[in-house]
């Protein structure tokens, strides 16, 4: 692990110190659980950006999934 430096608005930081409290995390814990959540988030987005494009280029048929109606069962 790596210690680093970063410039944060002072609001920022009480809020994060706030909520690090409440959930019984130090500042840095809660600083990297934060990051790690928002670098999933992007990949998460990059995927669903990769779909769509992949889907713009190539358009779903109206039959594509046809196949499957049989298999569908609705429940009331």
């Amino acid at each position: 692990m790596r210690t680093i430096q970063m410039t944060l608005d002072d609001d920022l930081v009480d809020a994060v110190d706030k909520v690090a409290k409440k959930f019984k995390m130090s500042r840095s814990a809660f600083a990297r659980q934060a990051l790690r959540n928002a670098i999933a988030q992007a990949n998460i987005k990059q995927m669903e950006n990769k779909h769509k494009r992949g889907y713009e280029k190539q358009p779903v048929s109206k039959s594509e999934f046809s196949i499957w109606e049989s298999e569908q069962e609705w429940v009331n």
